[in-house]
């Protein structure tokens, strides 16, 4: 068995980033930059009021100074003219200042009587105006690669940008195998269960940016496997789901080898999910990963995303981690690294009471995998532990 840093080395071997394509701007969220995107405006495009107010001349801003109002400016309709001495346009927040102005007396400052105002006994010393190019200028540049935010989108509209630059989605095929297995809908029979692996990373792959596709069940057959991987020509990433141990019904190591599967590991010293099993295939990577439920969201969200990423275009890096301070002591951990289920809350964790890998609800309320390495001391109550949110 090898270490999951060691499985985590040859799996970035088996892929590569993608070719770019180019999206409309609306369709860029969740996507990876895969050339930088540039502003084509200055943000702001003029000098522009952070206030509801008066644009005077700043040298006159002084306590009880009286100005003549010669217009308006608000946003979207600026004033055609210039603010000369003892002259004040009421502005408002995002207008343009006009020319000659170059202070702002917000309104709470000001008396007005008419077409005459007076300025107050206190007034603020800023000048309450967001200089022209304050965020960003033309020719700033959203540098590549970047997974594009909700933000993100945001910053490249105000920049102009319509259409950006990403990775192409990978193209991944999910075979579920297993005699034992009927979609959700169906009535089982006395022997059998619901496949829900395939669901929930497809799910996960969805969220990660891919392009999932959901094969047949494959039975626990030849034929029915070869017409499977057959089925999944064109992907990018080839995930089988099961039937990769050494049981006599585990025939996907030995059928895709068959069809020329070039093996880069099996087996990986971690729990859940010691039977994992990866290579390439013609011209797709291949992820064995095992058929128990958890295991397979696991090894999901430990190998298959980081895979992904690195096919978008983003480092090759281990699923990130963060720290978190045990709730409860915990005894001596076991010979393989271990991802356990757990629930993070106010910068604690607290692993779940079961660690069944068959166990889909606790699966469900853990919000992160705490990790216990390989052969780990006792911990007590308040260490500091990694862990993946999840």
């Amino acid at each position: 068995m090898i270490t999951v840093d060691e499985a985590l080395a040859h799996l970035f071997s088996l892929v590569s980033r993608l070719e770019p394509e180019t999206v409309p701007l609306r369709e860029a969220h969740g996507r990876v930059l895969a050339q930088d995107a540039e502003a084509r405006r200055d943000q702001p495009p003029f000098d522009a009021s952070s206030m509801d107010g008066y644009a005077v001349k700043r040298s006159e801003a002084v306590p009880g100074a009286s100005f003549d109002v010669i217009g308006e400016s608000a946003a979207g309709h600026g004033f055609d003219g210039t603010v000369n001495a003892g002259q004040a346009v009421r502005i408002f927040t995002g207008a343009p200042v006009p020319e000659g102005a170059d202070k702002v007396v917000i309104q709470e400052d000001v008396t007005r009587d008419g077409d005459r105002i007076t300025l107050g006994d206190r007034l603020e010393d800023k000048p309450n105006i967001r200089p022209r190019g304050d965020d960003f200028r033309i020719g700033d540049r959203v540098e590549a690669p970047r997974l594009l935010s909700p933000e993100d989108v945001a910053l490249l509209a105000s920049m102009n940008v319509a259409e950006v630059t990403v990775t192409r989605k990978p193209k991944v095929a999910l075979i579920a195998t297993g005699d034992e297995l009927v979609m959700p809908g169906e009535d089982p029979g006395p022997d059998q269960i619901i496949a829900s692996n395939s669901f929930g990373l497809c799910a996960l792959l969805d969220t990660l940016g891919a392009e999932p596709r959901m094969l047949p069940i494959a039975g626990d057959t030849r034929e029915a496997l070869e017409t499977a991987f057959d089925l999944a020509k064109g992907a990018d990433l080839v995930v089988t789901i099961g039937g990769a141990s050494v049981g006599d019904h585990d025939l996907v190591g030995a059928v895709a080898g068959d069809l020329g599967m070039d093996r880069a590991f099996y087996k990986v010293k971690m729990r859940p999910g010691k039977p994992l099993m990866a290579g390439r295939m013609g011209d797709a990577a291949m992820l064995g990963l095992p058929g128990n439920p958890v295991s397979a969201m696991v090894c999901g969200h430990i190998f298959m995303a980081p895979m992904i990423r690195v096919m978008q275009g983003l480092p090759a890096m281990p699923a990130p981690r963060l720290s978190a301070k045990l709730a409860t002591a915990m005894p001596p951990g076991s010979p393989r690294e271990h991802y356990m289920r757990a629930q993070v809350e106010d910068g604690t964790i607290l692993p779940e009471r079961s660690q069944d890998s068959g166990m889909l609800s606790v699966l469900a309320r853990a919000n992160a995998l705490l990790i216990r390495p390989a052969d780990d001391a006792p911990r007590a109550q308040g260490d500091w532990v990694d862990y993946v949110p999840i």
